[in-house]
């Protein structure tokens, strides 16, 4: 009929949108097919029978609709939703702990670096999917870790990996590319100027993975752009473009993030694009989440705040965000909710207790995700390292657990090496984390005379271009030195550096007064120097660096590992 000359245009058009929806009804079982096999190869003696039974009888019935030809596209959602639903409610008998290492590259469980920045983890079902934007410079920096490479932001892909542990990721699928289609919009991805700072949503009414990411366009303005696909680690489509949220005073956004609330309402969390002064709440739409809703404000910072991003714990909203100073290191900036209303008020900003003393492991705020355990409640910190960017360090993503202290006040805990259990939610020191923090002096982004973290004893101090191995920056004394105070748990340890220029030491004093000491000679070039079996009592231990004379002893990669074995 769409064909034919004599048919009139009311009647090809209702062809059209006849086909469209015969379509979209395929694609849709397509995608709970997809689950359905998925969840098929759970093992029922893996999980404990109270949580296993609702979950078999949700796949059985998923299994039955999927496998209907008659099934309307509201059967198949709400198949869709209580199969994830049950899903997410399975209890493992048993989990383990799994090591994050950062300050390094990640790769994924086939052996290839990941590259995600500027996304987050969200669970459907009982898996953890993590979309980040795969940038050209990331390859680059990678590659090379020596310079910035600040004209390779060109977007490359939106990938999706999968875990169950938070730990170990499985690359999906790029769920969109540089091909990826604009709709009604014209042309595709690869014409944008910009991509970005994104999230994905579960949309109960279409069954559909709603994915609100920015987009600058030439032709089309600032905006945020939503994709949708019929499942988790589909290609995705375009939805919609939205130019300006209502009460933003600027069309786009600054940076944003998706956060999910207990109840399923998904909302995005942004700041305005001009000046990101203004911290804004805004429910995507309920009825397909294609669209954000009329924002609310709740902070209000004139410096102006990026990385914004949501987490929720014992009941409280938290909104973090950095500093304002183009993908750059800081401590992380929170506001509290004062109500049980995700949009209703919020306390005065704080910083985060434990980001003070290497600028939250260097990094800006990045996401979170909050992991109920059966043992505990967990926040993962995902801090994101935009190194190509900005020549902080090595690797791009770096994750630290965030908990509750006894009063219930938050505490970041920064490590180099960590193990977590996705299962229990409860975390622990790893083997080989380094207690000394920002030991690379890289937390500053500018030449300093007090390092974060530091504390100077007298003398001339500083921070220097060009780091051993060829990291941007080195910390140097002459005729003083400078010193940091950590906390350590009982143990044997062992003390390393590279050292260059006039000679000097490091002290390490334990919480007795005795003093461990590596006397380091003078040297040319870049060496390597160690001190092992530095036996401590659990508390406070002072790390000193101080300079043997005026000449300049220069050091960096300090490190400060417990010994095993």
């Amino acid at each position: 009929m769409i064909e034919q000359e004599e048919t009139t245009a009311a009647e090809r058009t209702e062809a059209r949108a006849a086909l469209q929806e015969a379509t979209d009804d395929l694609v849709m079982v397509r995608g709970l097919t997809t689950l359905v096999a998925d969840y098929e190869t759970r093992v029922p003696t893996d999980y404990t029978t109270a949580t296993w039974s609702p979950f078999a009888e949700a796949l059985t019935t998923a299994a039955d609709v999927a496998g209907d030809p008659s099934a309307t596209s509201s059967e198949v959602a709400a198949a869709k939703t209580d199969l994830q639903t049950a899903a997410s409610e399975l209890e493992p008998l048993q989990g383990s702990f799994e090591t994050i290492t950062n300050d390094t590259f990640w790769n994924d469980t086939d052996g290839n670096p990941i590259y995600s920045q500027g996304g987050g983890v969200f669970k459907f079902g009982d898996t953890y999917y993590w979309y980040g934007v795969h940038y050209r410079g990331a390859e680059s920096y990678r590659e090379d870790p020596s310079r910035k490479y600040d004209d390779q932001v060109s977007f490359v892909s939106i990938p999706v990996y999968s875990s169950q542990d938070l730990v170990n990721w499985t690359f999906e699928n790029d769920v969109a590319t540089t091909a990826t289609g604009l709709g009604d919009l014209g042309g595709d991805l690869g014409d944008a100027g910009w991509v970005g700072r994104l999230g994905v949503s579960y949309n109960e009414n279409t069954g559909k993975y709603v994915l609100p990411v920015q987009m600058w366009h030439p032709a089309h303005d600032h905006g945020v752009l939503f994709l949708q696909g019929d499942s988790p680690t589909g290609d995705f489509v375009f939805g919609n473009f939205q130019t300006q949220v209502q009460n933003s005073p600027t069309t786009g956004t600054g940076d944003q993030t998706v956060f999910t609330d207990e109840d399923g309402q998904d909302y995005l969390i942004f700041s305005n694009r001009e000046g990101r002064s203004r911290a804004f709440v805004s429910k995507l739409s309920a009825s397909d989440s294609l669209s954000a809703e009329p924002a609310v404000e709740v902070g209000y910072n004139a410096d102006g705040r990026e990385g914004n991003a949501m987490f929720k714990l014992d009941g409280s909203y938290y909104l973090a965000a950095s500093d304002l100073h183009g993908w750059n290191s800081s401590v992380n900036h929170v506001i509290e909710s004062t109500t049980d209303d995700i949009q209703g008020d919020y306390s005065d900003e704080y910083t985060l207790p434990g980001t003070e003393m290497d600028y939250s492991h260097v990094t800006q705020t990045g996401f979170f995700v909050t992991v109920e355990g059966t043992e505990q409640d967990t926040v993962l910190y995902a801090g994101d390292r935009w190194a190509d960017f900005a020549w902080n360090g090595i690797g791009y993503n770096q994750w630290m657990p965030i908990d509750q202290d006894e009063a219930g006040e938050l505490q970041f805990h920064s490590m180099s090496q960590w193990q977590f259990n996705a299962a229990t939610g409860q975390w622990r020191v790893g083997p080989q984390n380094n207690y000394i923090l920002n030991p690379d002096f890289q937390a500053d982004r500018i030449i300093v005379s007090d390092l974060t973290g530091w504390t100077n004893t007298g003398g001339s101090v500083t921070n220097v271009e060009g780091g051993a191995n060829a990291s941007r920056f080195a910390l140097r004394v002459s005729g003083g030195g400078t010193q940091q105070e950590i906390d350590v748990p009982e143990g044997a340890y062992a003390l390393s550096l590279s050292a260059r220029g006039e000679a000097g030491e490091v002290v390490v004093t334990d919480a007795d007064g005795n003093d461990n000491v590596l006397e380091v000679p003078s040297s040319g070039d870049w060496s390597e120097h160690e001190l092992t079996g530095i036996e401590l009592p659990a508390g406070p231990v002072t790390v000193t660096v101080r300079s043997s004379g005026s000449g300049g002893f220069t050091v960096d990669g300090l490190s400060l590992v417990q010994q095993t074995g």
